[in-house]
Parts: structure tokens; C-alpha cells; sequence
């Protein structure tokens, strides 16, 4: 079983009949290399909620890379994240209980 940091090796990416000619499409480095073009050169729409939901697929994959302190930066981002949505919600429970109390 891979680790879930290393690239998706399961197809083979199309940088290696554009960018990456000549390379060697089963060489790790060469493969993680064009999973990083691939990542690089998305054209999707941004403002969609299609889009948003792509930027926080992308950031989970971002994460699942990666190691030691950017690992743990990305869980504190996640921690801040929802600390801060639990903390609107309970204002707004609140907020409905005093007014309909």
C-alpha cells in the first residue's frame, strides 16, 4: 500500500507526450514531477461552488503529502477552521434561543 503522500502512479500523465518528452515515464521523480505540472496547470472556473469545493479537494491533497511541520500547519489550519464554525454556530443558537425566549 503506497503512503498517501506519494503521487498517484496508477496513469500515466499527458506532460509526458507534451512538456516532459524524452523522460522516462516509470521513474518516481519523473512522475511525481508531471503530477505536479498536472496540478499546476488546472483551468477550471474558481468563483463556482464547483470550483471552491475543487480548492479544498486540492487542499486535502496538499495535506495528505505532506510531512512534518507543513503537515501539522495544515491540521492547525483545519483546527482553526472549525473551531471558528462552531463558534458562529453557537452564537447563532443563542442568538434564535434569547430571541424566541
Amino acid at each position: 500500500m503506497p503512503e498517501l503522500h506519494e503521487p498517484d502512479r496508477s496513469t500515466r500523465s499527458r506532460q509526458f507526450d507534451g512538456e516532459l518528452v524524452g523522460m522516462d515515464p516509470d521513474d518516481p521523480e519523473a512522475q511525481a514531477f508531471a503530477a505536479h505540472l498536472d496540478r499546476m496547470q488546472n483551468n477550471r472556473p474558481a468563483f463556482t461552488v464547483e470550483g471552491y469545493l475543487h480548492g479544498v479537494s486540492d487542499f486535502a491533497d496538499c495535506a495528505n503529502r505532506a510531512e512534518g511541520e507543513r503537515r501539522w500547519a495544515a491540521v492547525l489550519v483545519v483546527l482553526l477552521l472549525l473551531a471558528v464554525a462552531a463558534h458562529l454556530v453557537w452564537d447563532v443558537l443563542t442568538f434564535v434561543l434569547v430571541t424566541w425566549l
